[in-house]
C-alpha cells in the first residue's frame, strides 16, 4: 500500500526550566517529519450511490481555543461553506471533478488533487471502494480563506460527508474526520482541532494523533454561550503563523498551559463560560508569537476584556479574534469594541458577528434520489 509522507507541522519543541542550562533538557521531541499510511478502503462491497445529487454544509470552527493548541477546537453555527455533489456519469469512473468555485473565494484552484474538497472527496471515495462513479462537485466558499475560522477544514468536512452521503451513509463521524486530515495535512498541517469539530460539531479534544482519538465535549444544553467573532481585512496564512511559533518553552510555561487547557475542558463540561473565558485568555505559549503579527490585536482582546466579555484570543491561526460572552446583547457590545480597536490599533477594517456553539457538525441539507 503506498505510503503518503508530509512534514510535521510542529518543530521540535524542548521545555526548559527559564534558569537551567539548556542541556541537557527536560525535553519533549517531535519528529519534523511524520509517515502515515494513506486512507485505506473500509467496506467490503463497493456501494450504489442512493442519490444523484446532494447538498452539504460544513460550519466554521475555532481552533485552539487559546491554551488548547492542536487539540482543542469547537464550530460555531450559522457560518460555513456549502458543497454541491453530483453523480455524473461525463467524470471518468472513481473520479472527482471540481465543477465551479463560488462565493468569498474564486481564486482556489479546481484541480481537485490540490483543493481541500477535491483531496477530502477523493480521500473519502478510497474509504468508501468507489471505482464505478465519477462525481463532480460545486463549492461555495461562506469563509475567506486565512481567516482563522478553518476555512480549509469547512470545505473538507463538506466534501467528506456529501461523498458519504450519496453512497448511503457507510462510513461513520471518526473516519470522515480522517479523510479530512489528508486534505489539512496538505493544505495547512496535520492538525485535526478545525476538521474534528467541523465534521462532528460542538466542542472536541484531541486526546491522540496517532492513533486518532477523539472526545467529544459536551456542553450543557441549559447553558449559555456566545462566541464574537471579530474578523479585521487582513490575511493570515496558516502556513506562516505556525512557522513564527517557538521551538522551545520554559516548563513553568508548558505547565500553565496545561493547567489552563485542563480548566477549559472542565468549563465546558459544567457549563461554566467565565472560567472558559478565562482559561481561553491564558495562553503563555502560541498567542504571544503571533498577537505582534496582526495589526492591533493586543488592543482588540484589551478592548474585548474591559467590554465584559469572560475572554479573548486568536482564532486558530487568526486573524480573527474571538471572545466569550454568555448573552447576545452583549456580544453585540463587545463586537463593537473590537471592530472599533482593530481600526485604532491596527488601523484595519473589521466585522464582527455574535454566534452560538454549532452542536451538529458539517449535515446533508437537501438531496434528490435516484
Amino acid at each position: 500500500m503506498a505510503t503518503l509522507c508530509f512534514q510535521s507541522p510542529t518543530k521540535p519543541i524542548s521545555y526548559f526550566h527559564p534558569k537551567s542550562k539548556p542541556s541537557p533538557p527536560l525535553s519533549t521531541k517531535v519528529s519534523l517529519f511524520r509517515c502515515r499510511a494513506s486512507v485505506q478502503t473500509l467496506v467490503a462491497v463497493e456501494p450504489e450511490p442512493v442519490f444523484t445529487s446532494v447538498k452539504t454544509f460544513a460550519p466554521a470552527t475555532v481552533a485552539n481555543l487559546g491554551p488548547g493548541f492542536d487539540f482543542l477546537g469547537c464550530a460555531v453555527d450559522g457560518l460555513g461553506d456549502h458543497v454541491t455533489l453530483r453523480v455524473d456519469p461525463s467524470v471518468r469512473a472513481g473520479e472527482v471533478l471540481i465543477s465551479e468555485i463560488t462565493g468569498t473565494t474564486t481564486k482556489l484552484t479546481t484541480n481537485p488533487l490540490r483543493n481541500c474538497a477535491g483531496i477530502a472527496a477523493i480521500a473519502t471515495m478510497k474509504m468508501l471502494g468507489i471505482r464505478s462513479v465519477g462525481l463532480s462537485l460545486d463549492l461555495h466558499k461562506g469563509l475567506p480563506l486565512g481567516s482563522g475560522l478553518g476555512s480549509s477544514a469547512a470545505s473538507a468536512a463538506a466534501a467528506a460527508v456529501a461523498v458519504n452521503e450519496i453512497f448511503g451513509r457507510k462510513l461513520g463521524k471518526g473516519e470522515l474526520v480522517l479523510a479530512g486530515l489528508e486534505s489539512e495535512a496538505k493544505v495547512s498541517g496535520y492538525h485535526a482541532d478545525n476538521i474534528a469539530p467541523a465534521i462532528m460539531g460542538g466542542f472536541v479534544l484531541i486526546r491522540s494523533y496517532e492513533p486518532l482519538d477523539l472526545k467529544p465535549l459536551r456542553f450543557p444544553e441549559d447553558k449559555e454561550l456566545f462566541f464574537v467573532l471579530v474578523s479585521p481585512e487582513f490575511e493570515a496564512p496558516t502556513k506562516k503563523m505556525r512557522a513564527a511559533l517557538p521551538t522551545e518553552i520554559p516548563m513553568v510555561h508548558h505547565v500553565w498551559n496545561s493547567s489552563q487547557a485542563a480548566a477549559l475542558v472542565a468549563a465546558v463540561l459544567e457549563g461554566d463560560a467565565a472560567m472558559l473565558g478565562k482559561a481561553l485568555s491564558s495562553d503563555k505559549v502560541v498567542e504571544p508569537t503571533r498577537a505582534p503579527l496582526i495589526p492591533g490585536m493586543e488592543a482588540v482582546k484589551k478592548a474585548a476584556l474591559e467590554g465584559g466579555a469572560f475572554g479573548c484570543t486568536i482564532s486558530g491561526a487568526g486573524p480573527t479574534a474571538v471572545a466569550v460572552v454568555d448573552a447576545a446583547e452583549k456580544g453585540e457590545e463587545v463586537g463593537e469594541r473590537m471592530v472599533e480597536a482593530f481600526m485604532r490599533g491596527g488601523n484595519l477594517k473589521a466585522v464582527a458577528c455574535v454566534k452560538k456553539l454549532d452542536k451538529i457538525g458539517a449535515r446533508l441539507v437537501s438531496s434528490i434520489s435516484r
